[in-house]
Parts: structure tokens; C-alpha cells; sequence
């Protein structure tokens, strides 16, 4: 942007004129009984000169890289720095130079013009940034008078953007926030009306268009709280969004309002990651991301681009989605180093060829699978294939190649597996296990283990959205079925921070909050989308209502998912919201044999003797030793493991 564009022009004249007149003033003030002749000639030599110096330091400092509209006490802390300067620069040089004989320029004179043109400078940008904004000074609202439920940093810069821009079409007329302290204070010239206890009164007394939820942080209790309220006053609600969304958000905080989404108000508290230790691992990396173009392979991608990675391999078999994820990488969000490759995983010697002997990756995640159930019980052939054969694929070369580690998305459904998915899953654990600790392997293996994640492709929240949105019915296998939920970015987060604090051939799980029942769900996203539910047998009450219908569990559904089984101990990590599995690990010989057994079953293509496989091994698998407790919660092998580590 160059410093003579129009909007920049009339800030450098508007300085220059406030320079000048600080210079002015100063000579006045010091003299209040009129100029002596010698001091008046000072005054008109030396006023052009100062004017000249002053703006040059101001450009110097950068004071014309700033709108005056967007001011901020950084800007004005770094205004303060550079008036010092210049004012010191200006006065030395006029000192020195002396241009009026035997008068050198008084110290009063230079105290005082830095004192004014401090506070001109200041006060200029200060005014101007209200007079745009005019807090509180609108008679008439403008577009929609909203509620802002919270008032803190983020109701601030929300209620600032609405009083800022036009555009938007919003006039705050109210803070309501949980600190009783703020009650009938003013923010940005807006009143606290009171209290989240208080927010049925607020909005009976004042009658908004919308109510804006302005809390990243806040719980899904207390969103879910705030939202009947406010439908049971009649007033939509939006929302920011939570903190993930807000990290990673690529527009401005008043374009991500958006409705309330069910994921808000499920309970789940925000889950923090240390995105420092997660960059140090992964920054200037070569990273390879198997299934790049699914739900939670794209979202790894979207977090490790943030890192900075040297190369960002992005491998997938379905070409739309890996074209998507590719684009938005380069082309949305300009990171360059992403290198798409068009590969199924089962094809060992393309993986081979086409990415390790290629790009040499030092980090592998593995999120390519097939995961849903009910298909993969109709197609046990490729659920072997493209999850148990594609998986011991990726992870024998990330051995063969020396990946420094290696993570797979798991799922609780590979917890006492009843369905061919399950199995297979289990299957990946092993497989990464037995890997991991080998000796003769220098990868670290670590297997993340997770339940469902909302709004991933397939998912029950997408297919429950279409059918309130077709009118009903909205089905629901079972009226007590339950299933964990965590978002996408929650998930990958935490995924990536497991990778970093991973050993040899450990299983994490992700601490999922607690279970959910899938008819509560169904039920707050019917009331989410502004009409009723109904169910089986409760009478009709108008046009608005939505019935949900019970249609019964599939073959190998349950109830109710677990997160780990009985003969496996759970221990804590250092991150609170991760948790280490331990149990005895499958004998490596006993599962490369099985394994290879399985393979050859696919191939022949039959099905029925790849299902029997399959279950015979999972239900009986060959363990190395028996369980022991220990205060860690890991077996012998991994802590002498870990101890290895430690001596290393």
C-alpha cells in the first residue's frame, strides 16, 4: 500500500498540521506575555524544519500502515514511541543547528511541544475512531437489535464490529453476562442488563430480534440452557463459534455468527491442546496423510498445514475428495508444500514407487478406512482388504523407510467387535502394536482410538438434518442407544498431540465426555431447527411437529459403545483429556501369520471364509504374557520400554 493512496494522504497532512501547531503552542505558552523578536525568528525558521523531520520519523514508525478507524492501545503505546523520537530528533537537530545567532531553543520549549504533540496525535486517532463508530449515539437502530449473551473479550469485539460496520445490520442494545459485578456497567457504550439467571427478564423486558451467544469457551450445558430460554421467549439465537472453529477461521469474528448447531449445546467442555509441543514434531517435517480427503484425514491436513510442514503428502483414492482438500490447502489457504497423490493404500508396491521411495516421509498418519458399519457387513471382502491389508501395508513400509512415527486412527468400535468393521479395526490395533514393539523397528507406533465425531460424512447428524428437513419421520434404531461424540477439530487435535507424546506400540483413547443418547439428539436438533418433537404414541400437536420413529438395531449394533474392555488398564498421560490403554501385546509371529492367512482369503474372494477368519482371530488372539498391574498403568514391556527411551 503506498504511503500517498487518498486515505493515506489526509493522515500525513492532518500530523503535519498537528505539528505544526504543537510547535506554535509551545513558543506561546512559554512567552504568555507575547514572542521576543529573536524567539519569533526561531519560531518561523525552524517551524518547516520540524514539520519535515517529524513526519519522516512518523512514516519511520510505520504510522500510516494503520487505519485510524481500528486503533488500539498497542497502536497507541507505539504512537507514544514514535512522538518521543521525533520530538528528540526534531529539538536536537534545531539545537545544534542553531539558526538564529547566539539563541540556542529552551528546554521548556521542547518539554512542552512534546507534551502537545503527544496528546494531539492521540487524541486525533482517538476521536476519529469514535466518531466512526459513534458507540451509543444512534437514535435509530440499525438492522436487527440484538442481546449479546457475554461480555467479555469476544462480546467486545463483536458488539465493536456491529457498531462499526453498516454492513452487518446488527445494534446491540444489551450485555447479559455471568459476572454480577458487570451488571449496569457500559462496554463500548452498552449496558450489562444482567445476569444468565436473568436472561427470561432481560428478554421480556426488552424484546430483541436476536439473541447472539458470544462465550468460544462457554459449555454445552450452558449454551443448551441459553438456547430454551430463548425459544421459549420466541427469539432465534445465534452463535459464535467454539474455540477450534475461532483458531482456525480464516474470516473475520462477525462472519463466523452463524445458528445454533446441535454440537453446540451437547455438554462437552473445550478440550485445550498444546499446539506448541504438537509444532515441535511436526514443523519442517515431511508428513504423509493417508485417506487426506475424508472427514477427519482433510482436518488433519487443515491443522498440520497450520504447523508448517516442509511437505504435506496427501494420499487418497477418491479423486473429488482428495481435488477438494488440495485446493483449499493451496489454493484458499496458500500452502504450497501440499503434494496430492491419487493411490489406494492396499496397492503396496504404488505406496512403495509413488510415496515413500518418492518423498521419504517422516511422519505417517493413517486415517484412510472403511467405517461404516452396516455397508461393511454386506462387503466383508474390501473391509478386509482397505482396512486390515492396507493398514499392515502403510505401517511395513513406515518401518521399512524408518518413519520416525506413525499414528492410526482407531474407533471404539474395535472394542469387543461384533460387526466385520469392528474386527477390522481391532485388527489395525494389533497390527501397530506388534509393530511398535519390535526391536529391530525404530518407528514409534501409536494407535488413537476415538468414538463418533459430529458431522463427518455418513453420520447420523447429516442424515437426521435431511429428514427434518424432508418433514419427518427421523428414525432412531433404539430408544435407550447411546454413542460418544466429540467434533472433528476436537478429535484431530487430539490425535496429533497423542503423536507427540507416544511411545513404542501404544494404544491412546480419547477422553469422549459423556455418552449421549441418540433420541436426545434427535430431539434437541428437531427444537434446534424450530419446531417440536414427537414421539411413538404421544399425540400430534400441529404442523410444526416431527415424529420420530424407532426402526430397531442392526445385526452387530449395540446399545451402548465402550471405550476400552475389561482386560485392558487405563492410565493417565500428560494431557488430561488422553488416556494410555495397556494390555498384553499379540504375539508378533502368531499375528503375521494369521494375517497373511486372511490376506489370502480375500484375494481367493471368499467371503464366507474371510468372515469366519475374521471372527476366529479376533476372538482368540495369541498374547505375548498376562496382564499385571502396575501404578503407571502399563505393562512390563512398555515401561521397560519407555525406560529404554529415557536412557537413549
Amino acid at each position: 500500500m503506498t504511503l500517498f493512496s487518498r486515505h493515506r494522504l489526509w493522515q500525513l497532512l492532518v500530523d503535519a498540521a498537528i505539528v505544526a501547531v504543537s510547535w506554535f503552542l509551545a513558543f506561546e505558552l512559554r512567552f504568555d506575555q507575547g514572542l521576543p523578536v529573536y524567539y519569533s525568528t526561531l519560531l518561523r525558521r525552524t517551524i518547516l524544519l520540524v514539520v519535515a523531520i517529524k513526519l519522516v520519523v512518523f512514516v519511520a514508525f510505520g504510522f500510516y500502515n494503520r487505519w485510524w478507524r481500528y486503533v488500539s492501545v498497542r497502536d497507541m503505546w507505539s504512537a507514544a514511541r514514535g512522538v518521543v523520537v521525533a520530538s528528540l530528533v526534531a529539538d536536537v537537530t534545531v539545537y545544534l543547528a542553531s539558526p538564529v545567532h547566539a539563541v540556542r531553543l529552551p528546554r521548556s520549549i521542547a518539554v512542552m511541544d512534546l507534551l502537545l504533540t503527544l496528546a494531539l496525535v492521540a487524541g486525533v486517532r482517538l476521536l476519529a475512531r469514535t466518531l466512526i463508530e459513534r458507540p451509543g449515539l444512534s437514535v435509530v437502530a440499525r438492522g436487527k437489535e440484538v442481546i449479546v449473551v457475554g461480555a467479555g473479550d469476544a462480546g467486545r469485539l463483536i458488539v465493536q464490529e456491529m457498531q462499526r460496520s453498516r454492513m452487518l445490520r446488527y445494534t446491540p442494545i444489551g450485555f447479559v453476562d455471568d459476572d454480577p459485578r458487570k451488571r449496569n456497567a457500559r462496554i463500548l457504550g452498552v449496558r450489562v442488563l444482567g445476569t444468565l439467571a436473568e436472561l427470561e427478564h432481560v428478554l421480556r423486558e426488552h424484546k430483541p430480534d436476536e439473541v447472539l451467544i458470544a462465550m468460544p469457551s462457554v459449555s454445552g450445558e450452558v449454551r443448551r440452557r441459553i438456547v430454551e430460554t430463548a425459544q421459549a421467549s420466541k427469539v432465534p439465537v445465534k452463535t459464535l463459534p467454539g474455540l477450534y472453529e475461532l483458531i482456525s477461521g480464516d474470516i473475520g469474528l462477525a462472519g463466523q455468527i452463524r445458528p445454533v448447531q446441535v454440537e453446540d449445546v451437547l455438554g462437552r467442555e473445550q478440550v485445550e491442546v498444546d499446539f506448541e509441543q504438537v509444532a515441535s514434531y511436526l514443523r519442517g517435517q515431511t508428513v504423509l496423510v493417508t485417506g487426506a480427503g475424508g472427514s477427519i484425514g482433510s482436518e488433519l491436513c487443515r491443522q498440520i498445514a497450520r504447523v508448517g510442514p516442509a511437505r504435506l503428502v496427501l494420499v487418497d483414492n477418491a479423486e473429488t475428495a482428495l481435488f477438494e482438500i488440495e485446493r483449499e490447502l493451496v489454493g484458499e489457504r496458500d500452502f504450497t508444500p501440499a503434494v496430492p497423490k491419487l493411490v489406494d493404500v492396499k496397492d503396496r508396491r504404488a505406496l512403495r514407487r509413488e510415496v515413500f521411495e518418492k518423498y521419504r516421509p517422516t511422519i505417517v498418519f493413517h486415517a484412510a478406512a472403511y467405517k461404516h458399519v452396516p455397508l461393511m457387513e454386506t462387503h466383508p471382502l474390501e473391509s478386509v482388504r482397505n482396512n486390515v491389508v492396507a493398514t499392515r501395508a502403510v505401517a511395513e513400509l513406515a518401518a521399512e523407510f524408518e518413519v520416525e512415527r506413525f499414528v492410526l486412527i482407531s474407533t471404539d468400535k474395535a472394542v469387543n467387535p461384533k460387526t466385520v468393521m469392528g474386527q477390522s479395526k481391532a485388527l489395525c490395533e494389533w497390527i501397530v502394536e506388534s509393530l511398535g514393539h519390535r526391536r529391530d523397528v525404530a518407528t514409534r507406533f501409536v494407535a488413537v482410538r476415538f468414538g463418533n465425531v459430529l458431522n463427518s460424512s455418513g453420520s447420523v447428524i447429516p442424515t437426521f438434518r435431511r429428514q427434518i428437513e424432508r418433514g419427518g419421520p427421523v428414525t432412531v434404531t433404539h430408544p435407550e442407544m447411546t454413542r460418544y461424540f466429540m467434533t472433528i477439530p476436537e478429535a484431530v487435535s487430539l490425535v496429533v498431540q497423542a503423536g507427540a507424546i507416544g511411545g513404542r506400540g501404544q494404544v491412546f483413547v480419547l477422553d469422549m465426555g459423556e455418552p449421549v443418547r441418540i433420541v436426545d439428539l434427535a430431539m434437541n436438533m428437531i427444537r434446534l431447527s424450530g419446531k417440536e418433537p414427537r414421539l411413538p404414541g404421544e399425540p400430534d400437536g400441529g404442523p410444526r411437529d416431527v415424529r420420530i420413529q424407532f426402526i430397531g438395531s442392526r445385526p452387530g449394533e449395540k446399545i451402548h459403545e465402550e471405550l476400552w474392555s475389561d482386560d485392558e488398564a487405563v492410565g493417565s498421560t500428560a494431557h488430561p483429556k488422553i488416556m494410555r490403554l495397556s494390555r498384553p501385546p499379540v504375539d508378533a509371529a502368531w499375528l503375521d501369520e494369521q494375517l497373511s492367512e486372511l490376506e489370502r482369503l480375500a484375494d481367493a474372494g471368499d467371503t464366507l471364509e474371510v468372515v469366519a477368519k475374521l471372527g476366529s482371530i479376533v476372538r482368540s488372539p495369541k498374547r505375548v504374557e498376562a496382564p499385571t498391574a502396575l501404578g503407571d498403568g502399563s505393562v512390563p514391556e512398555l515401561r521397560r520400554e519407555r525406560q529404554l527411551e529415557q536412557a537413549e
